[in-house]
């Protein structure tokens, strides 16, 4: 939408309604992508009540985007699809308010270029970021923060990948932080990749003052699927796929979800028949891995007291295709309600900012913390230069390799295939190991300099709990 047909509003709301949903629009890979989409921006048009921010991921297209815009511009005037990667950000950010400000910010460790089966790297993972104009006020203000972290493909603590999604959990609860510190409410949303007993969800909370809005409501929902054994030793029984959904807030790998369901159930659902899900059935897979994190104070001493409280939160978009009757994503959306209480006075205004420019940020976790998130780094670092060394000395050795093959050639007299197969072995030798040279010399030397500033910033922050004399909260 242009800037002159921009309309700012002229009082803020005491209520903002809030919607984010993995799209699953992978070109070329997700099935019946663009028919999905064009439904999911179907039914974000017939909501009621509408959703007045939205964050979605996964959505690839720019055509797929605009279809969305489409269908919800009477709704959701403003909107801005992020471009990051190679294949794109696959993240959009909509909303009834005007969009300020926007910028995309690519994580520092973000996946491996050799596991391209996996895209992580290729696809730029980021934070969409957006800063929504709400009210005529100051603090009027919603900086919108959308991402994806990295896929786990192990079980923590053994996920080889933890380092990453550690270090982008460090990320986005610094970009929150920031954002409350700036007077402004904060509103972290997107997949997350991890189940809330997870140490990356329990580093956004300590190191941002924000809240997960599902936990606010349902306290002792689940922490993890309940086959999970950290999920086991609470002791709960295992949970219907309605108590699942509605309850514990699983967005993903749930009954109800038929992009989950066997090959054969999908066949049958593709032919046309009608396949009902026991809502009492167990379901032992289903778990949250989808989230929003909303907050603007109640971070004592560094923030005043929150206005912003959760007052509702759901599970959206469980719905299937009208004519495909097969579920709108694999995942299920995040709506949450917002409501804000009356603002302070301005003496109590005047606190807060003596409040804000004395704290010392960075002092929420334990030094026992900070050390495991350096071991952790220590640990990954190990890796990548043991990496490296090797495909350095892979380059090397298919230079010296290709050298002789065409030396070899010149023995070759009489015998020509001889020649061609040693041509061709040179060729392919020294394409990869020109493949390795790069990623040894160019992309891992960047992951282990994006590393050391990391660990800077991890050691600096225990330097300010033990200087402060604080104690700090240690995760498990």
């Amino acid at each position: 939408m242009s800037a002159q047909s921009t309309v700012y509003p002229s009082e803020a709301p005491s209520q903002i309604r809030i919607f984010t949903l993995n799209c699953w629009g992978l070109k070329y890979l997700a099935k019946y992508r663009h028919e999905r989409l064009s439904e999911i921006g179907r039914q974000l048009a017939l909501a009621d009540p509408a959703p007045e921010i939205v964050g979605l991921q996964e959505c690839w297209t720019q055509q797929d985007y605009e279809s969305i815009r489409e269908q919800t511009r009477h709704l959701l005037p403003y909107g801005k699809f992020y471009f990051g990667g190679v294949m794109g950000a696959g993240l959009a950010i909509l909303s009834k308010w005007p969009i300020e400000e926007s910028s995309m910010y690519g994580y520092p460790l973000n996946g491996r270029p050799t596991a391209f089966f996996r895209g992580d790297w290729y696809v730029g993972k980021g934070v969409a970021c957006a800063r929504v104009r709400f009210g005529p006020g100051a603090s009027d203000v919603a900086e919108v923060f959308c991402t994806h972290l990295h896929a786990p493909y192990e079980k923590e603590p053994n996920d080889s990948y933890i380092c990453h999604r550690t270090a982008q959990a460090w990320e986005i609860a610094k970009l929150m932080r920031g954002a409350a510190e700036r007077g402004h409410l904060a509103i972290g949303l997107g997949d997350f990749n991890m189940v809330p007993s997870s140490f990356a969800h329990q580093l956004i909370r300590a190191h941002s003052p924000v809240q997960d809005v599902w936990q606010a409501i349902y306290p002792d929902s689940s922490v993890a699927a309940p086959i999970d054994p950290i999920e086991q030793k609470r002791g709960k029984p295992t949970p219907s796929a309605e108590f699942n959904l509605h309850v514990n807030g699983a967005t993903c790998d749930g009954k109800f979800n038929t992009w989950r369901w066997t090959k054969e159930e999908r066949k049958r659902l593709e032919k046309g028949e009608e396949i009902a899900v026991d809502k009492d059935a167990p379901c032992p897979r289903g778990k949250r891995l989808d989230y929003i994190f909303v907050g603007d104070g109640g971070y004592p001493p560094a923030f005043p007291a929150p206005q912003w409280s959760v007052e509702s939160v759901n599970i959206g978009m469980t719905q299937r295709h009208p004519t495909l009757r097969c579920s709108l994503s694999d995942h299920f959306a995040v709506e949450a309600t917002i409501t804000r209480s009356p603002r302070p006075s301005e003496a109590d205004n005047l606190t807060d900012n003596k409040l804000r420019q004395s704290v010392v940020p960075n002092t929420a976790l334990s030094p026992d913390t900070y050390d495991r998130i350096i071991d952790m780094i220590h640990t990954y670092v190990q890796r990548e230069r043991s990496q490296r060394r090797w495909r350095l000395a892979h380059f090397i050795i298919s230079v010296f390799v290709s050298i002789g093959c065409f030396v070899g050639v010149w023995w070759t007299g009489d015998l020509p295939y001889v020649a061609f197969i040693l041509v061709l072995v040179s060729t392919l030798s020294f394409g990869a190991g020109i493949l390795d040279g790069l990623i040894g010399g160019l992309f891992m030397s960047s992951e282990l300099r994006a590393l050391k500033e990391f660990e800077w910033e991890v050691r600096n922050a225990k330097e300010l709990v033990e200087k402060s004399g604080g104690t700090g909260q240690k995760l498990e």
